[in-house]
């Protein structure tokens, strides 16, 4: 029997639950796409996969479960309650923490030897206590601001935290991190090539410090695809890694210049089944708000699967999903447990019937990225917002 992993922690058997609706994890296309990505960036550049968001939406356990077997250095996530939960199932695995640690939680971060990304003087303070309290290193890696203005350490800065990790013999400087801001948005790389400029700028600070920076990481999946001179000795890498690209210019900037189109394959499927089927007279409207009026007499298929699930409200009235190889259009607004879909022209639709929200059916497939058209936004936020409460199985 296959164990699945529902929410952030607790596990059950998949015969258990219910079986209205599920998420699909491919293992051949997650380790393909791993293996594509490793063939880009040549053996002597490790990986970081990042797992962060419940693994973009596809679930901690699955990934990992399917990556443990591969030569990763760490698997990377956002915050500590993420690297309990991937602890607790698999105490030894190598983690760095990519997100603010709040001062009380890092002795405990210390204690499991997770590598920290730090970016505050007092984090640094705070860590030299702890660590000589307990007479045990911690391994930090500094997070360089040079464009972004998200967390960072501004190059102005930066000689004082050099030195205070000098002046802290057991707060080990292991690793120097950057992230580009626009890479991925844009076929004009002009400003991540100035980013990149800056990071190696700050880097030459350590040099002159005599400081040795053991790894050093600055590709995202769009750098890591893009940019060799971003690779240094590792990458971090999330959406290419579930075979999604980061966006169509990143896809398009890559067409260009080595015109591969099949690269990535998509990892996730999800699929509902058909709750009920009812003839709905010309005329009458479908859902709340009455934003929708049927024109003919129309069959009218409940799926039993809404906002809640992560099927987002603004695709009301406009998504389509599969039934039996066929596209059936989203009807009325998206409801919280439940949305209505026309099968008037599919007249086999039946009860139970699969219904596939994304992947493919038959000759036909619904990708994440036409979900986020119809959304209005990105292919991250589609995946990573399906409900950690949807089953998670791993498939062929």
């Amino acid at each position: 029997m296959t164990r699945i992993l529902i929410g952030r922690t607790m596990s059950f058997k998949f015969e258990q639950l219910t079986k209205t609706s599920r998420v699909e994890i491919s293992r051949s296309a997650l380790l393909h796409n791993v293996r594509t990505i490793r063939s880009i960036i040549g053996d002597g550049v490790d990986i970081a996969p990042v797992v962060k968001a419940c693994a973009y939406g596809h679930g901690y356990n699955q990934v990992v479960d399917i990556l443990k077997g591969e030569k990763v250095r760490f698997f990377a996530v956002h915050s500590i309650d993420e690297a309990e939960t991937l602890t607790k199932s698999y105490p030894n695995l190598p983690i760095l923490i990519l997100g603010y640690v709040p001062g009380e939680y890092l002795e405990h971060a210390v204690r499991k030897d997770w590598r920290l990304t730090v970016f505050n003087v007092e984090t640094i303070q705070k860590l030299a206590q702890i660590t000589a309290s307990l007479n045990r290193r911690a391994f930090v890696h500094l997070k360089l601001e040079t464009g972004t203005n998200r967390q960072g350490i501004i190059e102005s800065d930066l000689p004082a935290f050099i030195e205070l990790t000098r002046s802290s013999p057991q707060v080990v400087l292991e690793g120097a991190a950057m992230h580009f801001a626009n890479i991925e948005d844009t076929t004009d790389h002009s400003f991540a090539k100035m980013q990149l400029e800056r990071f190696n700028r700050m880097m030459e600070l350590f040099e002159r410090a005599k400081v040795n920076v053991l790894i050093r990481h600055a590709a995202s999946s769009a750098a890591s695809l893009l940019f060799e001179k971003t690779h240094f000795n590792m990458i971090r890498f999330g959406i290419s890694m579930y075979g999604l690209w980061p966006s169509k210019e990143t896809y398009l900037s890559y067409m260009l210049a080595h015109g591969e189109d099949s690269l990535l394959k998509p990892v996730l499927s999800w699929k509902s089944i058909i709750g009920q089927i009812k003839e709905v007279p010309s005329g009458d409207y479908v859902g709340y708000g009455c934003t929708y009026r049927t024109t003919t007499d129309s069959r009218i298929a409940v799926i039993p699967l809404g906002y809640f699930d992560g099927y987002d409200r603004k695709m009301s009235n406009l998504a389509h999903v599969l039934i039996r190889g066929r596209r059936a259009p989203v009807r009325g607004r998206i409801c919280m447990d439940m949305f209505m879909v026309d099968v008037t022209a599919i007249p086999n639709a039946s009860l139970e019937d699969e219904v596939v929200l994304i992947g493919e059916q038959g000759d036909e497939k619904i990708t994440v990225e036409q979900l986020a058209g119809w959304a209005g936004t990105i292919n991250y936020e589609i995946v990573s917002r399906i409900n950690p409460l949807q089953p998670r199985v791993i498939v062929d």
